[in-house]
C-alpha cells in the first residue's frame, strides 16, 4: 500500500465570469497548476489569504468540482473524470465538513435522519434498527448524545451542530476527510474543542485530515505539514515547524508578521504596508507575489518561480540570499504567538468547564 492517499498533479480551475453573446467574459485563475501528496495518516493544513483559492482546491481535491486540466488521484485510483457508480463508492472513503454548519444541514430533517443518509447508501447491510445504534454510537463518538437523534438541527448551538456535521462525514467510514474551515464560524471557546475533536478522531480512526484554514493558530497546534498558497499556486509547504520557524518566501513571512505579539499588540509595519492582493481575474505575471513583495527583482516578473519537490519546497528565486541578507530574528516570537493564541482559546474552553467530549451545550 502507497504511502500517499491523495496526490494532485498540476490542477488548474479557471471559472468564466461576465460572459454574454456577444462577450467571451473574463478568466478567474482560482487555482493555476497546484501539485501536492498528501500522506496517509496526518493531517496537512492548507493556509492562505481569503480568495487565493483554497476552496476551491479542496472541492477539486474531493471531485465536488472538475478540474480544467490536471489530475487527482485518491488512493491510487484518477478520480478527476470519475463519474456515476464509481464516484458514488469512492464518496464512503473521502467525505467533507463544511465550514457554515448552519446552512450546511437540512433544517427539515431530524439529526438522526442526517446522519443515517450515508448508511443507506454507503452501508445497505444495517436494518433500520442497525442505522439507528450507528447514530447514536457516532453521535456518542463526536460528544453528544444518541437521544438527540429526534432533534432537528435549529435546536442546537453552532459548535453542535459542527459536530452533527463531522458525525455525518464519520458515518460512512471514510479515509481521509476534507475540512473548509471547519471552526471558522465558531466562537473562540468552541474552537477549542472542535478542533481537539478532529485532532482525537484523527488519531483514534486513523483518519487522514486535510484542514483548509487561514487561522494560522489553528494551523499550528493541529497539523503535520502545511502548504501556502497565493493567487491560486503554492508558494511554500513542509513541516509546519519548519514552514513556522523559518519561513523562507515572502509571503509566508508576511502572514506570519500579521499575527499580533504581546510586545506590540498588533500587526507589524511590514504587514501593514504590504498592499492588497491582486484580482485573480489577472494575476501579475511571473512570481504571483512581486507587486507586494519587498524583495522583487526584474526576474521575478519575468518568470514563475518553481516550487521544487523537496521536503521544505518555496516557489522564489531569490529566498536563499533574502535569508542570508536578513535572518529573521523575530519570526520564532511570531510563531510562539500563534501558538500562545491558540492556548488562549484552549483556556476559555476550560475556564467554561466544556470539554471537546461533553455535552454542557445542549438545550433542554
Amino acid at each position: 500500500m502507497s504511502d500517499l492517499i491523495l496526490e494532485a498533479r498540476n490542477l488548474v480551475k479557471h471559472f468564466r465570469v461576465n460572459a454574454g453573446l456577444f462577450n467571451p467574459g473574463d478568466t478567474v485563475h482560482a487555482v493555476d497548476g497546484v501539485s501536492l501528496d498528501i500522506r496517509r495518516g496526518e493531517t496537512f493544513a492548507i493556509v492562505g489569504e481569503s480568495g487565493c483559492g483554497k476552496s476551491t482546491l479542496a472541492r477539486l481535491m474531493m471531485r465536488l468540482l472538475t478540474p480544467t486540466s490536471g489530475e487527482v488521484k485518491f488512493d491510487g485510483t484518477p478520480i478527476s473524470t470519475t463519474g456515476g457508480a464509481e464516484l458514488r463508492r469512492l464518496r464512503g472513503d473521502l467525505q467533507f465538513i463544511f465550514q457554515d454548519p448552519f446552512s450546511s444541514l437540512n433544517p427539515r430533517l431530524t439529526v438522526g435522519k442526517l446522519i443515517a443518509e450515508p448508511l443507506e447508501l454507503h452501508a445497505p447491510e444495517l436494518d433500520g434498527a442497525g442505522r439507528r445504534d450507528r447514530v447514536g454510537a457516532l453521535l456518542s463518538q463526536v460528544g453528544l448524545m444518541p437521544e438527540h437523534a429526534d432533534r432537528y438541527p435549529h435546536e442546537f448551538s453552532g459548535g453542535q451542530r459542527q459536530r452533527i456535521g463531522i458525525a455525518r462525514a464519520l458515518a460512512s467510514g471514510p479515509k481521509l476527510i476534507i475540512g473548509d474551515e471547519p471552526v471558522s464560524a465558531l466562537d473562540v471557546s468552541v474552537q477549542a474543542q472542535v478542533i481537539n475533536l478532529l485532532s482525537d478522531l484523527g488519531r483514534d480512526l486513523d483518519l487522514t485530515l486535510v484542514i483548509i484554514a487561514h487561522d494560522l493558530a489553528v494551523i499550528r497546534h493541529m497539523s503535520d505539514r502545511v502548504a501556502v498558497m497565493y493567487l491560486g499556486q503554492i508558494v511554500e509547504t513542509g513541516p509546519t515547524d519548519a514552514v513556522f520557524d523559518s519561513a523562507r518566501h515572502p509571503y509566508t513571512q508576511l502572514l506570519l508578521d500579521s499575527i499580533p505579539v504581546a510586545e506590540h499588540g498588533s500587526p507589524s509595519q511590514v504587514a501593514r504596508s504590504a498592499g492588497e492582493t491582486p484580482s485573480p481575474l489577472h494575476p501579475p505575471s511571473g512570481c504571483r507575489f512581486h507587486t507586494r513583495c519587498p524583495h522583487a527583482r526584474a526576474l521575478c516578473q519575468a518568470e514563475s518561480p518553481v516550487l521544487g519537490d523537496q521536503a521544505h519546497g518555496v516557489a522564489c528565486h531569490f529566498w536563499r540570499e533574502i535569508a542570508a541578507a536578513a535572518p529573521r530574528a523575530g519570526a520564532k516570537s511570531r510563531t510562539l504567538a500563534a501558538q500562545a493564541r491558540f492556548d488562549l482559546y484552549r483556556a476559555a474552553a476550560d475556564g467554561a468547564n466544556i470539554s471537546h467530549k461533553t455535552n454542557k451545550e445542549i438545550h433542554p
